[in-house]
């Protein structure tokens, strides 16, 4: 499934070298797995373009794509630190993948809640 907000996001904020919270999502216990960094600027997902893959897209066009992607990097596995864990932190209240009715995976994270995360819940 496609989303314009997680592509949008992918678009206009990430940047090459930026840090990436590794999260396991459609899963019986979503959560932070590990950490990556970003290693490319975003550009055209080629399954959009692909007649057989289940991401077409027979409206986006070569030359006007629709869909973009950005590559990643491991950096490293953690133990992983379910979203009930998330919730239980008060740094992390307004933290975007923890709102109510949030359904992406890909949502932006403040250098705050990074900071918090890294430094106090990873092992």
């Amino acid at each position: 499934m496609r989303n314009y907000q997680a592509r949008n996001f992918m678009r206009d904020t990430m940047r090459i070298g930026d840090g990436v919270l590794f999260y396991h999502s459609s899963c019986p216990e979503p959560g932070i797995a590990g950490l990556a960094e970003v290693c490319s600027a975003p550009y055209p997902d080629p399954t959009q373009f692909d007649r057989k893959s289940p991401y077409h897209d027979a409206a986006s066009r070569a030359d006007a794509p629709r869909w973009l992607l950005v590559d990643v990097r491991f950096e490293r596995k953690s133990a992983l630190i379910p979203l009930a864990a998330l919730r239980e932190h008060e740094e992390l209240a307004d933290m975007v993948v923890l709102r109510r009715g949030n359904r992406l995976s890909i949502t932006p994270v403040t250098p705050a809640e990074w900071r918090f995360i890294t430094g106090k819940l990873m092992r």
